[in-house]
């Protein structure tokens, strides 16, 4: 964070204040314990950690204790849930505080079919009654240890946007804040985001809402605050290969103004990334590699020669390759 930390605004979300820029969206098989870091570093007011199955959690799964490592660096940082019966929430929420979140979500946004097909993530939004028993059951089992928060969209689809009903419902059942997805189950995360519900929800209950969806810059965010009146800024998909934009949209909320890093910081920091990936997973290099061939390919986004990195990134095996590819780029693009 920079010096201006003093004179931006803060925001008390689940317990939590921290300056009113932006947080880092929860994102599956993205959002790792490197990534939030990196995130956390380049100034992301709070993070999430990725969707983490209650059953899975409940029946002793490894992978899904796993996921819910939590560091230092990273905080604050909440866990996030999924799962569309109460008595596995329940159970689920007790053993994620032995992990000690700052705060417990339930995802009630994602819209993948192997969540939807469960009746958890983003199907609840069909069926209100049923996320409000979920809700209850998880606020009832954090007994007041920690916040127990909800990540809606604003319905299953064009024809049924109920955003402001379900979050009434969510707030009654004790939800701490809100965040909300802009978009419908059925657009997945294409199209564009519609603000509006995010504005009548925050009009309608009294508990923090969070703005999420097609926040890509600083003035992106600072349009989002003045339109939707949302208390805090969610960022997802704009940060891949881009952990700068929390800075960005701090310089932003703050009037000042933003400086990109130049390419040869960005594939420094692609190369910090790797590194972090590889020092934190218990995976042999080769392993851990494949999963940082998606960050590393997202840096250079729009840079020239960028397909030809993203190809070659695709093959990445080692940390030594990476160096190697990012010299090679260098040499060519002075």
């Amino acid at each position: 964070m920079k010096d201006t930390e003093n004179s931006m605004k803060t925001v008390t979300i689940a317990g939590q204040t921290v300056p009113q820029t932006a947080a880092l969206a929860p994102m599956a098989s993205v959002a790792d314990t490197a990534y939030r870091t990196l995130c956390a570093e380049h100034g992301a007011c709070m993070t999430t950690g990725e969707l983490v199955s209650a059953k899975g959690l409940c029946y002793g799964s490894r992978g899904s204790a796993e996921l819910c490592r939590i560091t230092a660096a990273e905080r604050p940082m909440g866990l996030q849930l999924f799962g569309a019966e109460p008595e596995f929430i329940a159970e689920a929420v007790q053993k994620m505080l032995s992990f000690g979140p700052d705060w417990i979500d339930i995802n009630m946004g994602c819209p993948v079919p192997k969540v939807v097909s469960q009746g958890a993530g983003s199907a609840l939004m069909k069926t209100p009654e049923l996320a409000e028993q979920v809700l209850s059951a998880a606020v009832r089992s954090a007994a007041g240890a920690v916040p127990v928060t909800v990540k809606m969209r604003i319905g299953w689809d064009g024809e049924s946007i109920n955003a402001v009903e379900f979050a009434k419902r969510m707030e009654a059942a004790g939800a701490a804040a809100i965040a909300v997805h802009g978009r419908t189950r059925m657009q997945f995360y294409g199209g564009e985001a519609d603000w509006k519900p995010i504005a009548e929800v925050k009009a309608a209950v009294s508990v923090p809402v969070i703005g999420n969806g097609d926040v890509a810059s600083g003035a992106d965010a600072v349009r989002m605050y003045a339109e939707t009146g949302c208390d805090l800024v969610m960022v997802g998909r704009a940060t891949y290969g881009n952990p700068w934009i929390f800075e960005e949209i701090e310089a932003a909320v703050c009037g000042e103004a933003y400086q990109p890093p130049a390419v040869r910081e960005r594939l420094a920091e692609m190369l910090r990334h790797i590194r972090m990936i590889l020092d934190t997973s218990e995976k042999s290099e080769k392993l851990a590699m494949r999963e940082a061939r998606k960050h590393a390919l997202w840096y250079l986004r729009g840079y020239p020669g960028a397909a030809a990195f993203r190809a070659r990134s695709a093959q990445l095996n080692s940390y030594a390759e990476a160096e190697a590819l990012a010299e090679e780029y260098l040499a060519r693009n002075p």
